[in-house]
């Protein structure tokens, strides 16, 4: 692969620096070398990661990190990666559709609620009429049992998604990709709140409003008791150890 491969450390994480083009040509060269893990990271994910060595651990483990915030493309920039960009969750997942209708690939949908997985497969066969939906499934909102997560994992593998789009929300998204990367050929993805901008439930962020680094305000108008505090104490946290790298970089 190309430099773009090269990762650049933010705060917690191992982000790499991407592209979408090629981001999509490096998931289908995991999907033919038997699968993997892909992890969308934010401010929220990074504060996750610095807080739990544990977390972080499963993250940086992942093949590949993509930065899904403008505060961590800009940090990429001040590390010297002029070359780097943000690439969004749903934008991404909507890629993949397009890129599995045209190369007679499959995806699967795991997560959310079961109004959000009929939503998300009315759209995918509006919008994608060719695409083939190996598997879709809402999980019950509780943690599973063994058995339960055995039987799930084997219906999975069964029906055999190239891209498997994992819904769960951050950090217990990334914690199942890790937990189960060794048990399923797919390449998974851990998209969080796309399901529910792809299902219509939730506005999406215009994207002008991304570029300036302020999702998190445009988000938090949206839900504000789901997020406030999310954004309220984790943002500040952040940029705090943002300047401090920075600091320590140009010592």
């Amino acid at each position: 692969m190309s430099d773009l491969s090269k990762k650049v450390r933010v705060v917690s994480l191992d982000v790499d620096v991407v592209e979408f083009d090629d981001l999509i040509e490096r998931i289908d060269v995991l999907r033919r070398q038997g699968g993997g893990y892909v992890c969308f990271s934010t401010v929220h994910m990074v504060m996750e990661a610095f807080d739990s060595a544990e977390y972080a651990e499963k993250v940086n483990a992942a093949d590949i990190i993509v930065p899904d915030g403008m505060p961590l493309v800009w940090m990429q920039k001040i590390e010297g990666r002029r070359d780097a960009n943000r690439v969004r969750a749903n934008d991404l997942m909507i890629g993949l559709c397009r890129y599995a209708e045209e190369n007679g690939l499959s995806v699967g949908f795991y997560g959310a609620k079961e109004e959000v997985i009929e939503a998300i497969k009315a759209r995918a066969e509006r919008d994608f009429p060719d695409l083939t939906i190996a598997y879709a499934y809402s999980p019950p909102f509780r943690p599973l049992s063994d058995a339960e997560d055995v039987e799930i994992t084997a219906d999975i593998a069964s029906k055999a998604p190239d891209f498997l789009f994992v819904g769960l929300g951050c950090p217990k998204q990334e914690r199942w990709m890790n937990a189960h990367r060794d048990h399923l050929k797919a390449v998974t993805l851990g998209v969080g709140a796309s399901f529910d901008f792809f299902a219509g439930n939730v506005a999406e962020c215009p994207p002008w409003i991304g570029r300036l680094g302020l999702e998190w305000l445009f988000r938090l108008t949206q839900e504000p008791r789901r997020l406030w505090k999310r954004y309220l104490i984790l943002n500040p946290r952040f940029a705090f150890r943002a300047v401090l790298q920075a600091l320590k970089r140009r010592k």
